[in-house]
């Protein structure tokens, strides 16, 4: 059994946004309060994360986990990277944390936070990391658990998603090609980007992500990478297909 957390579900800006008088930035259900996305995969005795983003810390207290066996970056905007700092906790009880990234990924990281991975210029007390290279097509694991990484397209920048036993998460899309979709065959639960009913250049919006829904055909889906703009959780989940939701921060989902 895989346990998942979802630790945040809100889009880069977060729910709600600063300044922002929009209405769901008045809401009083915790649901429609969105720190940025990640998720928290819990498998036997390995613990970890799906991106690490500006809200890691309040996420890891939150979800109080006290070990981290890795984090998978799905790509290098900062709403999915620049927690990586406080990481630090947990190296310094561990030693080096493995992370799984594309090349690209690890160069951006390299050039944004010398600090950390030019060994020229590494602060005293900055985390350190065990890293591991992956891409589209070759699938890795951590202890026993097969990852399968599946590519989409953030407009034009190559995202990976993840597909672990019969789950997959995928964040940032707007297109995906008919090959990566065949990764995704026969899954029981999905969780996708949808950031809004109108359309955004960048992501899908919820008559696109129904669209691709269409196509993988899983027997549950939650949304994800959610703006204020799709409107009050509750409200939304009443107009979405009885095997469509809304995720929202701090739900658990327990997987085969």
């Amino acid at each position: 059994m895989i346990k998942i957390t979802f630790l945040g579900t809100g889009t880069s800006q977060g729910v709600p946004v600063v300044g922002s008088d929009h209405p769901v930035s008045f809401s009083k259900d915790l649901k429609d309060k969105r720190l940025r996305s990640s998720i928290l995969i819990e498998y036997n005795n390995l613990h970890f994360t799906i991106d690490c983003g500006p809200d890691f810390r309040q996420q890891m207290l939150r979800a109080n986990c006290k070990k981290l066996d890795g984090i998978i970056f799905t790509h290098e905007h900062a709403d999915h990277t620049t927690g990586i700092d406080d990481v630090r906790p947990f190296f310094f009880r561990q030693g080096k944390i493995p992370i799984f990234l594309s090349k690209r990924v690890l160069e951006s990281l390299n050039n944004r936070f010398a600090y950390i991975f030019d060994p020229s210029q590494k602060y005293p007390g900055a985390p350190d990391f065990e890293i591991n290279i992956i891409n589209k097509d070759e699938n890795f694991s951590i202890s026993d658990l097969t990852i399968i990484p599946v590519e989409s397209l953030h407009l034009r920048l190559p995202v990976l998603g993840y597909r672990i036993k019969n789950f997959a998460y995928l964040t940032d899309v707007k297109t995906i090609s008919d090959k990566e979709l065949q990764k995704l065959n026969e899954l029981d639960t999905l969780i996708i980007n949808a950031l809004r009913f109108e359309p955004h250049p960048s992501h899908l919006n919820i008559d696109e992500a129904l669209d691709i829904i269409s196509k993988i055909n899983p027997k549950k889906t939650l949304f994800t990478h959610i703006s204020h703009n799709m409107g009050f959780h509750e409200e939304v989940c009443k107009k979405l297909p009885e095997s469509v939701s809304l995720a929202y921060d701090g739900l658990i989902l327990e997987v085969n």
